[in-house]
């Protein structure tokens, strides 16, 4: 009888790990997917909340804009193009029930560091709170190390990692006078394992972990659910997520857990990766590496 009980476990185990795995080839987000199902839902947690978004005007983080604006969030709206905040906000408005009074555009360049502290003081002040700091300011590359001056080296650092520490550092204190909120950060997989042609991005987000291409996007998966999984990541609490489909996901477990093999990968397709760059083909960047790197 026990034996028969061990066996009839041992199918159980068997088929789970089967199903896991079927389930994980078609995946599009590490294993927190059971919170899109299961968890907290945005319109939930997010309705009533006041989230600063940087690098609103374009791309995943526009569209973070519209999906918060959805769940009736107050929004601000920063990046250096004013003019693209404003048609931001006027979308905003026309696709949600926000007003004007829930959506403030305050311009911001993340690189002039000595005026992140006055700008901070404005957001609180119209607003009287900030919930949410969701962090996406920033810009790629595209060149060869050989061929990049470090001034490019320099510039990246300035803005996807110390420009986002700056402000970071101007809204933390008063996250911690309240004793609540999140700051979420959007980083990249190439933060995780570098990529060929990127070597300054990638040392930039890396740094961020302790996008704007020029590419064809239609093999990547959408913006709309790229930003979905990162409002169920923040609904959730969820501490670090990967978004990305496949191979690009099972690539992203291979560099955590098993590192020889993604360097042979790397060394096979990052050769190719450079071939083409320089027979002048546009090259393929990798899908985003989400981080809610703290709650209070």
């Amino acid at each position: 009888m026990e034996s028969d009980l061990i066996s009839v476990l041992w199918y159980i185990i068997l088929i789970y790990v089967i199903v896991q795995l079927v389930r994980f080839t078609r995946a599009d987000a590490d294993l927190m997917l059971w919170a899109e199902s299961f968890g907290s839902k945005p319109v939930d947690k997010l309705c009533g909340k006041v989230v600063w978004i940087t690098g609103a005007s374009s791309g995943i983080e526009e569209e973070l804009v519209y999906q918060l604006a959805k769940t009736g969030a107050s929004l601000i709206l920063s990046a250096r193009r004013e003019n693209e905040l404003h048609r931001v906000k006027q979308n905003c408005i026309e696709q949600s029930r926000l007003q004007e009074k829930d959506i403030l555009v305050l311009p911001l360049d993340l690189t002039a560091r000595g005026s992140h502290e006055a700008i901070t003081k404005t957001a609180i002040e119209h607003f009287g709170k900030i919930d949410i700091l969701l962090n996406n300011g920033g810009r790629s590359q595209r060149s060869l190390c050989l061929e990049t001056d470090l001034d490019v080296y320099q510039a990246l650092m300035e803005l996807n990692y110390l420009g986002t520490v700056s402000l970071v550092k101007c809204v933390l204190p008063h996250l911690v006078e309240r004793k609540r909120g999140q700051i979420v950060t959007i980083s990249s997989v190439a933060g995780l394992a570098g990529v060929p042609l990127a070597s300054g991005y990638s040392a930039s987000k890396h740094a961020l972990q302790a996008v704007n291409s020029d590419a064809d996007q239609s093999h990547k998966m959408s913006t709309s659910r790229c930003v979905s999984l990162i409002l169920v990541g923040m609904a959730n609490n969820v501490k670090e997520m990967w978004i990305s489909e496949q191979p690009f996901l099972l690539f992203s477990y291979m560099w955590q857990y098993t590192p020889t093999w993604a360097w042979w990968i790397t060394d096979l397709f990052g050769k190719r990766r450079v071939k083409n760059f320089k027979a002048g083909m546009v090259c393929v960047q990798l899908n985003s590496r989400f981080s809610p790197c703290k709650k209070f």
